[in-house]
């Protein structure tokens, strides 16, 4: 029953920081063997792994975005983060927020939100 909603602006002008919000209702981002990760895809090509905070507080990011993401998560407020920096019209895509659970070499996508999208533009 867990539900996942990605905010923040649609519109970012390059070299600026894109900043997105997940906020989780239903479940706790603390919960034990869950990744809270970002996913985007760019306009007419595939889903590409962003990085993600574990339930523990661990991060793990892609290779190729590592230099330039930043998650971070505020269990307070059930939420996680993801900060893009010096963010070019290349990274315009449709962001999304998911769970994933990790346990015993078995890891799948259980819940995602909807998807929001994020324009770099000048």
């Amino acid at each position: 029953q867990v539900q996942l909603q990605e905010s923040g602006p649609g519109l970012v002008k390059p070299s600026q920081t894109l900043s997105l919000t997940c906020t989780v209702s239903g479940g706790s981002i603390t919960t034990n063997y869950y990744y809270w990760s970002w996913i985007r895809q760019p306009p007419g090509k595939g889903l590409e792994w962003m990085g993600a905070i574990v339930y523990s507080g661990s991060t793990y990011y892609s290779p190729s975005l590592k230099s330039r993401t930043s998650i971070s998560r505020d269990t307070s407020k059930n939420q996680f983060t993801l900060q893009l920096s010096s963010v070019t019209p290349e990274d315009t895509a449709v962001y999304y927020c998911a769970r994933r659970w990790v346990v015993s070499g078995t890891s799948r996508f259980d819940s995602w939100g909807q998807g929001t999208q994020v324009t770099v533009s000048s």
